[in-house]
């Protein structure tokens, strides 16, 4: 059972979120851009960046249980040392519906867990241990938090996961893989992308291709166990 630790909820700032469909006629390159009806709720969450109500991609109770994945430790709270750590923003459409990555990827049970009105912010305890890459909300934040700076991958994270990553499909979803990175869209393996501070990542499944955007976020409040703060990339 998760071990519950009760906290003040902090102030947080919504972010708008806007979801934009890319409509590709047939073969040729016209295509019409049109604002997704429905879109769905989003609420400022623990770490100050938007939650969006949608349903999670998989659980993060797959997350590998302390083995290595390549030279990625899982640390335990009294051994960790963060010099490094940064933020990227990664959302992923399953055949144009938004799913999400769940908080606690990366983080071994039982986990640490503290509640606020809008989600749970997972965290390691003094019993389980912390991947290098995890997430602590669903709110899209990858954190990388390192002893030191280095490349940390897209297929990092999903093999900490213990989820599929590859050009036909995404955890339980198949289809087609396409990625954006600040909408930009990048060819090649979706598992060498790599996770860089501040940087939006967008993976689409099958179709249709939503339009994707760089989105501006900032990460405020908690940031975990052992990190020296939130906001940059540590030196």
């Amino acid at each position: 059972m998760p071990t519950e630790h009760s906290v003040n909820p902090l102030r947080r700032r919504a972010i708008p979120f806007l979801l934009v469909l890319l409509v590709f006629v047939g073969s040729g390159v016209a295509a019409i851009a049109a604002t997704r009806s429905g879109s769905p709720s989003s609420k400022p969450g623990p770490e100050g960046v938007a939650i969006v109500d949608v349903p999670d991609l998989a659980p993060a109770t797959t997350t590998l249980n302390g083995e290595p994945v390549g030279p990625i430790r899982c640390v335990r709270e009294s051994d960790e040392v963060v010099n490094y750590h940064t933020h990227t923003y990664i959302t992923v459409f399953d055949h144009g519906s938004q799913r999400r990555l769940p908080g606690g990827i990366g983080i071994t049970q039982p986990w640490l867990v503290e509640h606020f009105p809008t989600a749970d912010f997972y965290d390691v305890g003094p019993y389980n241990c912390l991947y290098w890459i995890h997430t602590h909300t669903p709110d899209g934040i990858v954190h990388v938090e390192a002893p030191a700076a280095g490349v940390f991958t897209l297929g990092q994270l999903f093999s900490i996961w213990n989820q599929p990553l590859s050009s036909s499909q995404v955890g339980p979803a198949t289809g087609p893989v396409v990625v954006f990175a600040n909408g930009r869209r990048l060819s090649g393996d979706p598992r060498s992308i790599p996770l860089l501070n501040h940087e939006t990542i967008q993976i689409d499944v099958g179709s249709p291709v939503v339009l994707s955007q760089p989105k501006r976020f900032t990460v405020t409040g908690l940031c975990g166990q052992g990190t020296k703060g939130c906001s940059t990339p540590s030196k």
